[in-house]
């Protein structure tokens, strides 16, 4: 048999068999797939911190049981912040499947993340969340304890406002898979000079509005 006409062979044989329509279909979502990231585009969400006020900001001395144990400082630090999402797109609805939101300093988390509940997000939509971050007794290195005292000392604190979770674009009745998003929002505080109080217990307060990174 030469090549020419194994191939008409094999090409009979598919058509004849069930596979045909299975084909078809993978075919027709491919196109769907193409159709959504070259015509129509998704562009990432935009995030943005608008407010953070620290409640709570307490770094206790180490307590060393032995010589031998390494010095630890626990931090209790808590803070409220307001948040917004707008979706740019004209076309394409954006699905979040819940959200996690923390504080971190210098690479390190500082508190429990606290979770915003799923929902959908409609196009050219902004909504806003006013989640409460906290974190009681965290175990910090010596070394952020020195950055600490130098941001006391400098009247300048600078945070990070984290978000991880996992979005979904919607076009019509067709919904992608989930994405992996991760939101970094700088907050610039500065101690407030009003009182007496000496560090850590006197309020932080965050004094300008920022726009986040987004990494799908």
């Amino acid at each position: 048999m030469s090549p020419k006409d194994s191939r008409s062979y094999t090409r009979e044989r598919l058509l004849r068999s069930g596979w045909w329509p299975v084909i078809l279909f993978i075919v027709a979502i491919l196109v769907v797939i193409l159709f959504v990231y070259v015509v129509v585009h998704p562009s990432k969400p935009k995030f943005y911190l608008h407010d953070a006020t620290v409640l709570a900001f307490n770094l206790t001395s180490p307590n060393l049981l032995s010589s031998y144990l390494q010095a630890i400082y626990l931090l209790i630090f808590s803070y409220s912040v307001t948040l917004s999402s707008r979706n740019p797109n004209n076309r394409v609805g954006i699905y979040y499947d819940g959200l996690d939101v923390y504080g971190s300093y210098n690479n390190q988390q500082i508190t429990l993340a606290a979770t915003i509940a799923p929902l959908y997000q409609g196009h050219n939509e902004v909504d806003a969340w006013s989640p409460y971050l906290r974190g009681d007794s965290i175990p910090i290195a010596p070394f952020l304890v020195d950055a600490l005292t130098q941001d006391e000392a400098d009247g300048f604190f600078f945070l990070w406002v984290k978000i991880e979770g996992r979005l979904r674009w919607k076009v019509g009745d067709w919904k992608s898979g989930r994405y992996h998003v991760f939101v970094n929002c700088p907050a610039y505080l500065s101690f407030d000079r009003s009182n007496d109080s000496s560090f850590p217990t006197q309020m932080i307060r965050f004094r300008q509005s920022s726009t986040c990174t987004v990494d799908i």
